[in-house]
């Protein structure tokens, strides 16, 4: 395999030019973008990516990139896809001079594995447009300087693009990544779509342009806590045997809905447009049905929920019908057949094929984005409007609702849906709430957040072992006397999902796993992986990250910071002393964000990752950035009012004298004030 690989170190292949065989039409592609370039625009795209090129091949690869910026709106550079299997090789199978940057390279290949990724030839990730890379030359030269690194040298990355390699300390972070970043007055989705086009700046997503997607795994587990939570909280229970959870959107994070919701011992009906997504999830043992007629739908879901089934079912149609199908069932018989409901359409890039507009198929919808994207963009209004209406009347009638921070209720309020907005001091509310308001938000602001690891060997028994030794740290932590029970039960949650992971088949692309805690955790597993690489009991060292979703890591108001009320809601100071402390602790890669999951300009993010070799200084390091990572945030929380973060940040200082954080004199901010 290392000779497989070996090519990677020689950056863009020239000489001779790779031959053109165009896109493989066996894997699913990114929708076509749309840019509105000016024609001087237009060529100054096609100079921008000429220049990764020597002038011999300017005439052949200017009629290529004009092509493709023509037919697909941006220029992937499709002569140059790797002729390899691109997927997470064991670490030292990598041309490198340095672990650190061989574990970069590794969660790059995973990142555009294409079991992992959504549109693989697009290097898109998840979400509908979070990009790895903007083109595949910005791959090639990636992976070069990568392979040259070395421990005195800190790679710069810029919207994908690598800037270059520039002297640092050997305790310097070895990559540090900006995606998106805007001059704020231009932070826009319009402007956007236009400099993306260019080939100037990229959206991230957050792990996807960060390199820290493990696979749908990690958003499984976040969905589970949700869904469990959201069962407490509106249903009273823990048992959701016979209770009905119905979402859409089976792409990206999406596909990973009907694994949680079989978890949590549900039935799950969850939508999609895309028969090959569909496809794609069945076969990875993710979903279990495909149902494509709304009749025998309805009568499936009646049958699972009279017999109590643990079942996922894939609707194979547009959520817009099978929420009004839901609603008329209810006006028809007063049964009422869901009571759990969320959506995970890409709805912050909702126009150019994040959403799907009702009553048209897939295809007729792709090709009407393509010819009239206006057009397209009016019907997928109506069609939010459409939705909204059917949750409303089932509201109405005993369905608990929320937004899974994917600013579905954003833009179904800015296409006119009736949803009760109201102005507040701290921002524009709706009738139904962010799941981080009424679920997760709490959670954040214990310090618990979702902590991540992946095995470098490449290796399944390294990631049993981690997983046991996992479990080990978080019973001790359980049992420790005079626990808060509010921790405790978090502890337990994770105690329960760590015991089953394997048993779940949770990976798909890297042996990783995720597993939410709070800072002491967090410190204690990677203490202890470390100590497990030294001691030779794992056959490779462990990459730590965390979703950049997390206590510390995004601010964004209608999603991570939607439940602070003290008017800074809207403010990213958060992520990017996040990031910047991140950085100067040592973290081998640090990285900042525009957008996330709710969309360009609508937050600020950030990300880290951590390589853990075995050594006192990866120990050190680790210890020092987890500590920080977390109680930066749960500060943050604690200042706006938040009283689990007050309580958590009062007890942390307690117990280590060398934090000292403003706390307010008492609680003063809450929803209603």
């Amino acid at each position: 395999m290392a000779a497989l690989l070996k090519c990677l170190q020689f950056g863009i292949p020239l000489d001779p030019l790779p031959s053109h065989s165009g896109r493989d039409e066996r894997v699913a592609h990114a929708p076509n973008r749309v840019h509105h370039l000016a024609p001087n625009e237009f060529d100054l795209a096609v100079k921008n990516a000429l220049r990764y090129f020597p002038p011999k091949h300017h005439a052949l690869l200017e009629k290529e990139f004009r092509s493709e910026l023509t037919n697909y709106g941006h220029i992937y550079m499709y002569r140059f896809l790797p002729q390899f299997e691109i997927k997470a090789y064991p670490i030292d199978c990598y041309p490198a001079k340095c672990s650190e940057a061989a574990s970069i390279m590794l969660m790059i290949m995973n990142n555009l594995d294409k079991e992992v990724a959504q549109f693989p030839q697009e290097l898109v990730t998840y979400g509908g447009n979070g990009q790895v890379f903007s083109n595949w030359a910005q791959f090639w030269l990636t992976m070069q300087h990568l392979s040259a690194l070395t421990r005195e040298q800190t790679l710069v990355m810029n919207s994908g693009h690598p800037l270059g390699r520039y002297p640092s300390l050997s305790s310097s972070s070895r990559m540090i990544i900006s995606n998106g970043n805007m001059v704020p007055n231009y932070s826009s989705r319009e402007h956007y779509d236009r400099y993306f086009a260019l080939g100037v700046t990229m959206y991230g997503q957050m792990t996807a342009g960060s390199f820290c997607y493990i696979g749908p795994q990690g958003i499984v587990h976040g969905t589970t806590i949700t869904i469990l939570n959201a069962a407490r909280k509106y249903l009273n229970t823990d048992n959701l045997a016979g209770k009905v959870f119905v979402s859409s959107g089976l792409g990206g994070m999406s596909g990973a809905q009907p694994k949680a919701a079989v978890i949590c011992g549900c039935v799950s009906v969850i939508a999609e447009v895309s028969l090959a997504a569909l496809t794609k999830r069945k076969n990875q043992g993710w979903l279990m049905e495909i149902i494509d007629d709304l009749n025998v739908l309805i009568e499936r879901i009646k049958v699972a929920k009279q017999n109590q089934e643990v079942v996922s079912i894939g609707f194979h149609g547009n959520i817009v019908h099978l929420w009004e199908r839901l609603a008329l069932e209810h006006k028809n018989s007063k049964e009422l057949l869901v009571e759990l409901g969320s959506d995970q359409t890409s709805c912050h890039c909702p126009f150019t094929g994040g959403y799907y507009p009702a009553d048209l198929s897939y295809e007729n919808a792709n090709a009407l984005l393509k010819s009239d994207p206006d057009k397209f963009k009016r019907l997928c209004q109506a069609s939010l409007v459409r939705q909204v209406n059917a949750i409303n009347y089932l509201a109405e009638n005993g369905l608990n609702f929320w937004d899974y921070g994917n600013a579905f209720l954003l833009e179904a309020h800015r296409a006119g849906a009736n949803l009760s907005p109201h102005k507040t001091a701290f921002g524009l509310t709706f009738r139904y709430p962010s799941y981080v308001q009424h679920i997760m938000g709490d959670i954040f602001s214990l310090g618990f957040g979702p902590f991540r690891w992946v095995c470098t060997s490449a290796n399944e028994k390294d990631l049993q072992t981690t997983d046991q030794i996992a479990l080990n740290v978080m019973q001790k932590l359980c049992e420790r006397e005079g626990i808060d029970e509010e921790v405790k039960k978090n502890y337990i949650d994770n105690i329960k999902w760590i015991r089953n992971a394997h048993d779940h088949r949770l990976v798909v692309g890297s042996q990783a796993r995720i597993l939410y805690s709070n800072h002491e955790g967090r410190v204690k597993l990677a203490v202890a992986f470390n100590e497990a690489v030294r001691k030779g009991e794992l056959k490779g060292p462990v990459v730590i990250s965390r979703d950049h979703h997390d206590v510390s890591g995004a601010d964004s108001p209608f999603r991570e910071t939607s439940n602070v009320y003290d008017g800074s809601a809207f403010t990213a100071d958060m992520a990017i002393t996040t990031a910047i402390g991140n950085a100067t602790r040592g973290a081998t890669w640090v990285a900042i964000h525009n957008g996330g999951g709710v969309g360009f300009g609508e937050a600020v993010n950030c990300g880290f990752g951590m390589l853990l070799d075995g050594s006192n200084e990866a120990q050190e390091k680790a210890a020092n950035i987890l500590f920080w990572d977390v109680t930066n945030g749960i500060s943050r929380r604690s200042w706006s009012g938040n009283a689990n973060a007050i309580k958590t940040i009062t007890e942390i200082q307690k117990n280590n004298g060398n934090i000292s954080v403003n706390v307010p004199s008492e609680s003063l901010f809450s929803p209603d004030t």
